[in-house]
């Protein structure tokens, strides 16, 4: 696995690196060597905070732990990771395709500020492709992510659809139609 760390509102020493790294690496037995992890490691308050996300094979793997200790957010991050991975494992391996999911969704920086004659505010602008796959892997995909929706491209229709978890723990399917 390749691994990126980013630190945030603080400097860590290589010695913390590196034992994070030892500890990471502990999930490699489901990943290829090309998987790409991106550690973030940032400090709120008093309380170390790190976020793994884990891109393979079109899915999303993300976990995040707040502790006073930093190894120990990554420990419970870990364990997050692992939780996720098995109880997903024989979805995974029955909804993986090969093609699909060529493209990684892309974000860009803050799009410039709207003008003084609108009332709302865009602070942030977000490109996302809509990848094709079934409203179950998308689902799935969403659950994987930890978000409340998931935008992707429905093979049977060819059209953008939304799934969304719903306040009463169901799932809802938006689906648009072409003009």
């Amino acid at each position: 696995m390749k691994y990126n760390i980013i630190c945030k509102k603080l400097e860590l020493a290589d010695s913390s690196k590196e034992k994070l790294l030892k500890k990471m690496k502990k999930l490699e037995k489901f990943f290829a060597e090309d998987t790409e992890a991106k550690i973030v490691v940032s400090q709120q308050r008093e309380e170390m905070i790190v976020e793994t996300t884990i891109f393979y094979k079109g899915f999303f793997f993300r976990a995040e732990a707040k502790d006073r200790e930093m190894l120990t957010a990554a420990d419970v991050c870990l364990e997050n990771l692992d939780r996720q991975i098995r109880k997903n494992k024989t979805r995974l391996s029955k909804k993986l395709r090969d093609s699909g999911f060529d493209k990684v969704i892309a974000s860009t920086p803050p799009s410039e500020e709207i003008g003084e004659e609108s009332e709302f505010k865009i602070i942030r602008t977000k490109f996302v492709e809509a990848k094709p796959m079934s409203a179950e892997e998308a689902i799935l995909q969403m659950n994987m992510l930890g978000h409340s929706f998931f935008i992707f491209n429905n093979p049977d229709t060819n059209a953008v659809n939304i799934v969304y978890k719903r306040r009463d723990g169901n799932y809802g399917l938006i689906e648009s139609e072409k003009i």
